[in-house]
């Protein structure tokens, strides 16, 4: 979670969870021919929802969420960064549960990433350390995975604190675990970021595997969440944030296929046959219509603003459905909303 604004604590007060506002459905869109929802020619916006923002459940605050996943039942899990996970209606996203989160000494987890395994069960990335754990349906721990050396935080190792693995994705059919660093470690070119995968053993336990190298557009833009599609690619999120302009939010289509295996080489500078990820650029959100949005801080686009989570919906008419979230770190000046995308990929 990248914090460049000053945050504060707000009260929130119950409110109802409504239906995402309609925004019409979007026909398709070439490159040729616009919608009046499209935001590219490969995406448009369908509608989003503030119907969350700054409201409680449980007793927990509705905010601060980080990451999405589709659940085995079909509805919306939902990772808060304080240490607790929501279960959402996946057409209203009123919340229907809420569980919360801890390491193996009780202590709260800067949770970030977020996948639901075939089983059920939880997999969590905390940027504490940072670690992935797996979780049972009630919150407790089944496992911890390994993590190389050098993606911890220092002094330990070579990653900034809050700058780790902030997202996480199941490919392959479950047998590969992604996690996402958020930016670059110390000794790699800024904006070279190290995405880390785990293949799947006996007994549903991971062990470490390959390693990936992607480049962001620019070294002030970081990787907040991964998304696998069936064919092995992944929609990637790049996300920055400038006082007194906004934020920059873009998708990406991305290929780590045939992506050279970085987890031997010490210092990754650019060097010649070093095979980074391959991406295509699908939409900047700020070109995206703003449907009526509104902002509490300047924005390029109202509708932006710190969006952090992803997950692949389903599939219609040859597009993908996303969800979309925003984290608003508690923070009055921020929304916690929700965008639902139509994507469409070559």
């Amino acid at each position: 979670m990248r914090l460049r604004t000053v945050l504060a604590t707000v009260t929130a007060g119950l409110a109802a969870a409504t239906c995402l506002s309609a925004a019409g459905a979007a026909d398709a869109v070439t490159a040729n021919t616009a919608t009046a929802n499209a935001c590219s020619s490969s995406v448009s916006i369908d509608g989003f929802s503030d119907a969350l923002d700054k409201t409680t459940f449980g007793g927990y605050f509705v905010g601060n969420l980080s990451a999405l996943a589709v659940d085995k039942d079909g509805s919306i899990a939902a990772l808060a960064d304080r240490s607790y996970l929501f279960d959402l209606d996946a057409k209203t996203l009123a919340p229907k549960s809420v569980v919360g989160l801890a390491d193996e000494k009780g202590a709260a987890l800067d949770s970030e990433g977020l996948a639901v395994d075939r089983d059920g069960t939880r997999l969590v990335t905390s940027e504490t350390e940072p670690s992935v754990r797996r979780y049972s349906v009630d919150g407790r721990i089944l496992d911890r995975l390994p993590v190389p050396a050098s993606l911890l935080v220092s002094p330990a190792g070579r990653a900034t604190a809050n700058q780790t693995f902030e997202g996480l994705t199941l490919l392959n059919g479950g047998r590969t675990l992604l996690a996402s660093m958020e930016d670059a470690i110390s000794g790699d070119t800024p904006g070279i970021v190290r995405f880390q995968t785990w293949q799947r053993t006996k007994g549903d336990h991971f062990r470490l595997s390959a390693q990936y190298a992607y480049r962001t557009d620019d070294p002030a833009l970081g990787v907040p969440e991964v998304q696998a599609l069936p064919d092995g690619r992944l929609l990637v999120l790049e996300r920055g944030f400038t006082s007194g302009v906004g934020n920059t939010v873009r998708l990406f289509l991305a290929d780590p296929r045939h992506a050279t295996d970085t987890s031997g080489i010490e210092n990754l500078t650019g060097q010649a046959g070093v095979h980074l990820i391959r991406k295509t650029l699908l939409t900047d959100i700020a070109t995206c219509p703003s449907l009526g949005a509104t902002a509490r801080q300047p924005q390029p686009n109202p509708l932006l603003d710190n969006i952090e989570g992803m997950v692949v919906t389903g599939r219609e008419k040859g597009r993908y459905k996303v969800l979309l979230v925003s984290d608003d770190n508690q923070n009055a000046a921020q929304t916690t909303r929700f965008y639902r995308l139509s994507v469409r990929v070559h």
